[in-house]
C-alpha cells in the first residue's frame, strides 16, 4: 500500500449526518489535490450495492442478527476486494460512509448479542480497519426525526424505533473508548460547517 494512502470512515446513527460530513471531507481534500474514493456500506462495489438493498429495506423482521451479519460481512468482503483495496494500493485517500464498527453495534450489540461472533469473522474475512474512523455523535430523536425526514425506501434500521437508536449511540461512544487510537468522536447536533470544521482539523492532524 502507498503511505500516502488514508482509510478514513465515518459512523454514527440514522441521521447524524455521516454522508454529509463525508462528502464534505471528500470534497476538500480533492480540492487539496488528494485523489479521494468516496463510499459507503453496506454498497460500494456492484456486488455489495445488491445486498445492500436486501439488507436496508423491507420488514424489520425480514432478517435475523446473525443472516444480518453473513450478508453484511459478504458485503464488505466484496466492497473491500473490489473498491477499498485497489484504491489505498494506488495511494488514495478512501472514506467510507460506515464500514465495520456498524456491525460491531448494529449487530454485535444493538440487534443481538452477537460481538464475539462480529470480531471473529470480521478477522477471518477482513482484517482491516480504517487509519481514522470519526463518530458523529446525536441525540437519539433528532437522529431518528433526520432519518425518518428522508421519505426513502431505505428505512428498515429506523424502523426498529429510537430505543435502538439510543442503544446505538451508547455503543458507538464505547466503541470510542475501545478503539482511542483512530476514533474521534464528534458532536453533530451543530450545522453542517461547524462540524465540517471540526473534521477537516482532526483530519489535517492525522495526515500529517
Amino acid at each position: 500500500m502507498d503511505r500516502s494512502a488514508r482509510f478514513i470512515s465515518f459512523e454514527g446513527i440514522d441521521g447524524s449526518g455521516k454522508s454529509t460530513q463525508a462528502r464534505l471531507l471528500a470534497e476538500r481534500l480533492r480540492d487539496a489535490g488528494r485523489e479521494v474514493v468516496l463510499t459507503r456500506e453496506p454498497g460500494g462495489s456492484p456486488g455489495a450495492e445488491q445486498i445492500r438493498r436486501l439488507v436496508l429495506e423491507g420488514d424489520p423482521d425480514r432478517w435475523s442478527p446473525e443472516t444480518e451479519l453473513l450478508l453484511f460481512t459478504a458485503a464488505r468482503r466484496d466492497h473491500l476486494e473490489r473498491t477499498v483495496r485497489p484504491a489505498l494500493g494506488r495511494g488514495a485517500v478512501v472514506i467510507c460512509d460506515r464500514f465495520a464498527d456498524s456491525t460491531r453495534i448494529y449487530q454485535g450489540i444493538t440487534r443481538g448479542d452477537l460481538r464475539a461472533t462480529v470480531d471473529r469473522l470480521h478477522d477471518l474475512m477482513i482484517g482491516c480497519e480504517p487509519d481514522l474512523t470519526f463518530i458523529l455523535d446525536m441525540a437519539p430523536a433528532t437522529g431518528l426525526a433526520r432519518a425518518r425526514g428522508r421519505n426513502g425506501s431505505e428505512e428498515r434500521f429506523e424502523d426498529f424505533g429510537e430505543a435502538l437508536q439510543a442503544r446505538g449511540r451508547q455503543g458507538f461512544l464505547d466503541l470510542a473508548a475501545e478503539f482511542p487510537g483512530r476514533c474521534r468522536v464528534v458532536a453533530a447536533d451543530r450545522a453542517p460547517e461547524e462540524v465540517a470544521r471540526d473534521i477537516a482539523r482532526l483530519t489535517d492532524e492525522a495526515l500529517a
